[in-house]
């Protein structure tokens, strides 16, 4: 169980040849879009109706209309464990408050007297939020998607997520309760690659989304990927991940219960550890088998720190280590170092960073105001989690005046002859011209 992978004494490899040599899920997209492409284009042909035959081969639940009726939703919140309620209103008390801090206000810069370009900022529409409900009914999902989209400005919001035999063809209750507690009342028990469809080609009483956030399985995955131009999403997101740069200050106990907890989501899901302390290491590995049997998905989280996606890294020092990481760009990184926060100030690429021994993965993924929808694969490179901003577009407004466009006419003919585009110097000479004749 978490193989180790030995980096030191030698020099490290470039950036590229590093990340391949750890750890890391691959998910073939293209291996399931034979089975995706004919599903999506059936539901653009034949709507609710295959819609329904789909939900009922799938998911075992055959109900005429997809649609979750206000009173599921006010039975859901009504019936709602007090304990779980009190959370889920914290949840989004906090998410609230770190989000409300990204809103965007529009910004004019007078370029010249006369000249001016405005930036606005403007929300989605309409928008599609996706929550998964298979190996776990992610109802924290809702409020990390929700939320942002609210204090966007979106004006209508739709949420999805997969119907429950055991609930009577209706999503989980909890994920019902979350989205009654945040005001959304158009909800649909409908999952996998067929939402995607009937978000962005409409079905039944769902009216096509302008773009569509949310994690999913390999198949939601596909269809986002197939029906990206048609609507906007926000990511192609792969499993899970957790990466630990620890020294010999660490807890191994700590270490080893972020490493599960974050194996719990998913077989396929990464846990990759990297330290500059070979006891730590030794510590770890000792201790994750019993942790391991004492929990409840102990299968699923054996077959994600077996699998070739898991392991122990050991490097000779700090630096390495952050070498390490920064190729790796994990999606939750936890720092568990002396002076944490200085380490982590020196982090590049990493969807969310957890410093210090008090701040674990599992407070971000519920409660601590973060969201936890980010950049998985290594896309966290170049790509960061759902935010307010993930749902505006910035839209320049660009105003001169007859002088000011004079003013540079030159320099417009100038560059449209280097590029050889005589018109578009011609649409200002035109101008210049008849207002030298005037």
């Amino acid at each position: 169980m978490l193989a180790r992978i030995d980096l030191r004494g030698t020099a490290l490899p470039g950036v590229r040849e590093l990340a391949g040599l750890l750890p890391r899920a691959a998910t073939d997209i293209d291996s399931v879009m034979a089975t995706v492409r004919p599903l999506c284009e059936d539901v653009r042909i034949r709507g609710a109706q295959a819609v329904r035959e789909i939900t009922a081969r799938l998911d075992g639940v055959d109900a005429e209309d997809f649609a979750v009726p206000q009173e599921a939703l006010d039975r859901a919140l009504a019936e709602c464990d007090p304990t779980l309620r009190e959370a889920l209103e914290e949840a989004i008390s906090r998410v609230r408050k770190v989000h409300a801090d990204q809103r965007r206000t529009d910004v004019t810069t007078q370029v010249v007297g006369g000249g001016s370009v405005t930036e606005r900022w403007l929300p989605v529409r309409r928008v599609g939020l996706y929550v998964p409900g298979g190996l776990a009914p992610l109802l924290s999902s809702v409020v990390m998607n929700v939320v942002p989209a609210q204090i966007a400005g979106v004006e209508s919001i739709a949420v999805a997520s997969p119907p429950q035999r055991d609930h009577g063809g209706l999503p989980d209750p909890g994920v019902l309760a979350a989205c009654a507690l945040l005001g959304v009342t158009e909800v649909y028990a409908v999952g996998g690659a067929q939402a995607i469809a009937v978000f962005g080609y409409g079905a039944g009483s769902c009216e096509p989304v302008d773009m569509v956030t949310g994690p999913g399985n390999v198949y939601v995955t596909a269809a986002k990927r197939l029906l990206r131009g048609l609507i906007g999403i926000d990511s192609e997101a792969g499993p899970t991940e957790v990466a630990i740069l620890a020294d010999d200050t660490a807890d191994p106990g700590h270490v080893a219960a972020d490493l599960i907890s974050q194996a719990e989501h998913d077989p396929l899901a990464g846990a990759v550890l990297v330290t500059t302390s070979e006891e730590l290491a030794d510590a770890v590995l000792a201790l994750v088998p019993g942790q391991v049997d004492a929990t409840k998905h102990s299968d699923r989280i054996r077959t994600a720190l077996d699998g070739s996606q898991s392991g122990v890294v050991l490097v000779d020092d700090l630096d390495a280590g952050l070498r390490v990481v920064d190729a790796y760009a994990a999606e939750h990184l936890e720092i568990q170092t002396q002076r944490p926060r200085e380490v982590a100030l020196r982090v590049r690429n990493a969807g969310a960073i957890f410093i210090g021994a008090w701040s674990p993965v599992s407070l971000g993924d519920y409660i601590a105001g973060s969201n936890h929808v980010l950049p998985t694969g290594g896309c966290a490179r170049h790509s960061s989690g759902l935010s307010v901003q993930s749902f505006l577009r910035g839209i320049h407004l660009v105003e001169y005046d007859e002088q000011a466009l004079a003013d540079v006419a030159r320099h417009v003919d100038a560059l449209a002859g280097a590029e050889d585009l005589p018109a578009h110097a011609a649409a200002v000479r035109i101008r210049q011209t008849a207002r030298q004749s005037g």
